[in-house]
């Protein structure tokens, strides 16, 4: 009885199978454990990132098969080839680009959806682009299924930015690039902040912060990453 009461106790600190609690409670359980773990026990200290990472179900942004391990600090794969940020880079990313209320942000590479749905705790002006069509409506579909209506998405080339809504007080890159896409920088608003996976497409990156002043670009080298790399148009540079 104390072995399985221990082993219990450990799969729901480490993320696992939770099989005797209920379904709301195991996953609210690990997604607290993430925050207070992989996010605030490293460094991430804005409160309203924390709070957000704290609320929005990751769990329900990836396949049944991968929900267990929702809240453990990887990537996790998604349709054609794809991944869903691990926890920590997302809050990484969303906390370096200091977003107020109201501010307009532009995300490039929709993937699951997940990123945009967080990008919502900060602001009410989210856009994102999918250059893949299946991704793009199946995210489309989930983010209007869970009530992320606010969010304007598009299936296209985010390389090319999205002119229509420009100019952008920040932008978001989640995928690895060689070079900073020109059209991304046009559409950056004085003082804006644009983050991206900035180095070899292939192998590793570096995230880099660049913001746009007087029309020069102050950059800030973060960390290493490793990210899918950005196709279309970019694959041509």
């Amino acid at each position: 009885m104390r072995l399985w009461s221990l082993l219990l106790t450990l799969s729901i600190l480490m993320g696992g199978s939770f099989l005797l609690l209920p379904q709301d409670d195991k996953y609210e359980r690990a997604r607290n454990f993430m925050v207070q773990h992989d996010l605030k026990g490293r460094d991430i200290t804005d409160p309203k990132v924390l709070e957000i990472m704290g609320t929005v179900k990751r769990h329900l942004f990836v396949e049944p098969k991968y929900q267990a391990y929702a809240y453990d600090d990887y990537p996790l794969p998604i349709d054609e080839g794809q991944t869903i940020s691990q926890p920590y880079i997302v809050a990484l990313m969303t906390q370096e680009l200091k977003i107020k209320s109201g501010e307009r942000v532009l995300e490039i590479g929709t993937g699951s959806g997940y990123q945009a749905a967080v990008l919502t705790g900060l602001t009410d002006q989210v856009y994102s682009i999918e250059i893949r069509p299946g991704l793009a409506e199946k995210a489309r579909q989930r983010l209007k299924e869970l009530g992320y209506s606010q969010i304007k998405s598009k299936q296209g080339d985010g390389y090319f930015g999205w002119e229509e809504y420009a100019p952008f007080d920040a932008i978001i890159v989640t995928a690895a690039v060689n070079h900073i896409p020109p059209p991304l920088i046009a559409q950056l608003k004085e003082g804006g902040r644009l983050i991206l996976p900035l180095g070899s497409t292939t192998f590793y990156q570096t995230l880099t912060l660049i913001t746009k002043h007087e029309g020069e670009l102050k950059v800030e080298h973060i960390t290493g990453v490793r990210f899918v790399p950005m196709t279309g148009e970019a694959e041509k540079k």
